[in-house]
């Protein structure tokens, strides 16, 4: 949109094509009124809009829009912990600029953006990381919500559950069964009964309702796993087609794992097969390499699971820092109090 202006006002998604299996990695506004959605299939998404412009991903170009970005944020903090291309946390406690106003310091940072990068982003401003990214889609597109710490509890009473990170639709369901619908109907479970229903989960969700999150801003990301997969043109038939597959997606794994075989130890391997019928499983194993025996015995249980066509094969492995360092711990309770703003930015 923003190359093209001819397209500003017009449905758009980026992904496949609708005649290879083509799938939306992300699409605008005027495409969600569709009903349009990441990880929709670009032929599901064509028939919903008949209009619907699909253009394909060019990463190089999200990059550079990226690396901008960031040396924007860099202006105001170094505590920044990039979440994708498009979104990440700061923590501007220390920021001195516009008398360390958060709400002034992500106002700046949104006009140097529009101005320098040509493109809109939300913003939101919270004392802790769990608020910032739920108040971060509260005035979506090109807008921005503070949550100061005297409006916590207001601001969350009437949450839904749903929006809490970590809330799926099985859990928001089993929630609704329990009479519990927002934040505020969790305050009044008592901790033990979430216990439970919900495990050691219980706990965390009472900490988010009342709008406490202690992690950090976390400058350096750590890595979970690595993987490719691949959606194939036509199902493949059978458990042996599927087997000739392995090789080649293997070889795209290995480029991907020179690039932190250094940082990097693999602990799992694992497996992931999405049917014909868009039902999907993943099979893992203990394992310090990426074995290709292991990847075909994975591939065939798998594959058993379902016994129909494969629309699309994935291959990964589990991986762990060579080393695990304990890094010196700031008490996290005077942290949090200390915030004055912790901002989720992301691309709008």
């Amino acid at each position: 949109m923003r190359d093209n202006p001819e397209l500003a006002d017009k449905p758009i998604a980026v992904g496949g094509s609708p005649e290879r299996r083509g799938v939306v990695a992300t699409c605008n506004y005027a495409a969600r009124k569709f009903g349009i959605h990441s990880a929709m299939s670009s032929a599901v998404a064509r028939k919903r809009c008949e209009d619907l412009i699909i253009v394909r991903p060019d990463m190089e170009k999200y990059r550079s829009a990226s690396s901008k970005i960031h040396r924007i944020f860099e202006r105001y903090t170094s505590l920044i912990e990039p979440l994708s291309l498009d979104e990440a946390y700061l923590d501007v406690t220390e920021c001195s600029l516009f008398g360390g106003d958060a709400p002034a310091i992500a106002q700046a940072i949104r006009d140097a953006v529009r101005s320098e990068v040509g493109i809109t982003i939300s913003a939101g401003i919270a004392p802790n990381k769990f608020l910032a990214k739920i108040a971060s889609d509260w005035n979506k597109p090109d807008g921005q919500f503070a949550v100061s710490q005297e409006e916590v509890e207001d601001f969350l009473t009437d949450l839904p559950v749903r929006k809490l990170h970590g809330v799926g639709k099985v859990t928001a369901e089993k929630m609704a069964k329990l009479g519990v619908e927002s934040c505020g109907d969790l305050r009044m479970m008592e901790l033990s009964e979430l216990r439970k229903h919900f495990g050691s989960f219980g706990e965390r969700l009472k900490q988010l309702s009342i709008g406490i999150d202690h992690r950090c801003v976390q400058t350096e990301r750590i890595r979970k796993s690595v993987s490719v997969e691949t959606t194939f043109p036509q199902d493949l038939p059978s458990l042996a087609a599927c087997l000739a597959e392995i090789p080649d997606l293997m070889s795209k794994l290995s480029r991907r794992l020179e690039r932190i075989h250094n940082d990097y130890r693999i602990h799992k391997q694992f497996i992931k097969i999405k049917f014909r019928d868009f039902t999907q499983t993943t099979v893992e194993m203990v394992s310090d390499s990426d074995d290709a025996e292991n990847y075909c015995a994975l591939c065939e249980e798998g594959f058993g699971r379902g016994n129909k066509p494969v629309r699309l094969l994935g291959v990964g492995v589990r991986i762990q820092p060579q080393s695990n360092p304990v890094s010196a711990e700031t008490d996290a309770d005077q942290l949090q109090l200390s915030l004055t703003g912790t901002i989720d930015l992301e691309t709008t």
